[in-house]
């Protein structure tokens, strides 16, 4: 929890909630949102799971060691998804974060706080060494998220998702736990600070400033 921002693994019971804003934001957040390519020799399209498979295939994923499952609240009130997907250990220690939120909040920091929340848990709680970030380079919204958070990026991958129904180049952007020693939320807090203050942000926070994924800032 952050102020009005709280973080959680999903539930069934907020089928509901979810639902409803899902439904809601179909246009806003389609463009950006993954799907399934035309069918080839190996097999058959897979049709949209209901939210009841969706979650019990989160929480296997989760149980396996593979996946953080969250939703995003703001004032109580669900209002997006954020998923740490693709948790590898071994010798690698990494995973990638994917989110969506309501157009309705987006614009007031719930992203970034909520990613930062994300990315402190991985590093500090679950032990991973390094979180990306892969990003449509048209989705201005969610590159403003990892650009205000000092993601580095780190280059294009070409035609790396099929997403709204073709393959599509995404941007990586990427940390490491030796980049963030105080947390990334304390930078975010810090850089928001500074900001409404007026003051210069310092160094990397400075030149990082103004992330498939929803879009949100």
């Amino acid at each position: 929890m952050d102020g009005d921002i709280v973080l959680r693994p999903i539930k069934l019971r907020d089928q509901k909630a979810w639902r409803e804003v899902n439904r809601r934001n179909r246009d806003w957040l389609r463009p950006w949102e993954a799907t399934i390519p035309p069918p080839t020799p190996s097999g058959p399209i897979t049709h949209r799971p209901t939210y009841r498979q969706m979650v019990r295939h989160l929480r296997s994923e989760a149980n396996a060691g593979r996946m953080l499952p969250f939703v995003i609240e703001y004032q109580g009130r669900l209002v997006g998804q954020l998923t740490v997907a693709g948790i590898t250990w071994g010798s690698m220690c990494s995973g990638h974060v994917g989110y969506w939120v309501d157009e309705a909040v987006a614009g007031r920091g719930v992203v970034p706080t909520a990613v930062a929340m994300a990315v402190d848990h991985c590093f500090r709680t679950v032990g991973l060494h390094r979180i990306e970030v892969c990003i449509r380079p048209e989705n201005m919204p969610s590159r403003r998220v990892v650009e205000k958070l000092g993601f580095r990026e780190e280059g294009l991958r070409p035609r790396y998702l099929h997403i709204d129904g073709a393959w599509r180049d995404h941007l990586v952007f990427a940390l490491t736990a030796e980049e963030v020693p105080d947390g990334l939320l304390a930078r975010w807090h810090r850089a928001r600070s500074q900001e409404r203050s007026g003051r210069e942000l310092p160094g990397h926070e400075r030149h990082n400033r103004g992330i498939a994924h929803g879009p949100g800032n």
